[in-house]
């Protein structure tokens, strides 16, 4: 994949279809997220990188305690005022996600890569489900944003090779028969294009699953969580049809994202949102 999916207007249609007060929380979350991500910008000195993130994570334990000091924590800690505060402890998965990229760290198997992925859906969508619900996160919610986590990473595991980001378990590289370099290489040899083809089907199927748990009370109060599933299992079904290349950079698709965000939106206010595994 020599283009990177584009976060950020996966993430702006995901906030346009949420509510209003939920806006904020959406915004606040991805602007920490990205600060803490700035600290793996090519040429920031390794010190100054560790510097950044150790002030993040004590911020982060700043926010949970109610004593922020960075706006965008200062925010969060306002929104998620009482006994709320307590879904901003998963917030420090940002950072112990980005440590692992600053080492370059690789997942030797597949609880390593799980456990990745929880740590980051413990900071991006269990805090945000538990503010739409106004309850503490659960398992549906946990396992929705792991899998949604885990087809992020598929869809850029060629420029995440290439920055020297192994994101696929080197157990299962191994079992394939497939060394890790070839992930940075296109095309993909048939054994690698067939590893990344049945790991995008296994997140979108427990992606697909874990969605459909949501409780149809509880689906147009997580009507963003609904969009931004259905953007993940579309990108994903188009990056596997275009094995083993590349999803072209400007993937032409995707202005039909808008009227998919529209229609799950629509899906998730009825209650009847279901979405496909394929």
């Amino acid at each position: 994949m020599s283009a990177r999916p584009d976060p950020e207007s996966t993430r702006a249609l995901v906030r346009l279809y949420a509510r209003d007060s939920q806006r904020e929380v959406l915004a606040a979350l991805s602007g920490v997220e990205a600060e803490v991500a700035a600290s793996l910008a090519p040429g920031l000195e390794h010190a100054v990188a560790h510097a950044r993130l150790a002030w993040w994570r004590e911020e982060c334990q700043r926010a949970e305690a109610g004593t922020a000091e960075h706006p965008l924590t200062q925010q969060l800690q306002a929104l998620f005022a009482g006994e709320q505060r307590a879904a901003l402890a998963g917030l420090r998965g940002f950072v112990d996600a980005a440590t692992w990229d600053l080492a370059s760290a690789t997942f030797e198997n597949r609880r390593e890569l799980d456990a990745y992925c929880a740590r980051w859906s413990a900071a991006a969508v269990e805090p945000f489900a538990a503010f739409a619900l106004q309850n503490s996160a659960r398992a549906d919610v946990r396992s929705f944003g792991r899998a949604l986590r885990e087809l992020e990473l598929l869809g850029a595991l060629v420029p995440d090779a290439r920055a020297g980001r192994v994101r696929v378990p080197l157990a299962e590289l191994d079992a394939a028969g497939v060394a890790p370099a070839l992930l940075a290489q296109l095309p993909w040899p048939a054994a690698l294009s067939e590893l990344v083809r049945a790991a995008h089907r296994k997140a979108r199927a427990a992606l697909a699953l874990s969605a459909n748990a949501l409780p149809a009370s509880e689906q147009p109060a997580l009507r963003a969580l609904m969009v931004w599933a259905a953007l993940a299992l579309a990108r994903s079904q188009r990056t596997v049809a275009a094995l083993p290349q590349a999803l072209p950079a400007g993937d032409h698709h995707a202005p039909l994202d808008g009227w998919r965000a529209w229609r799950a939106a629509r899906r998730a206010d009825a209650g009847r949102s279901v979405l496909p595994a394929d």
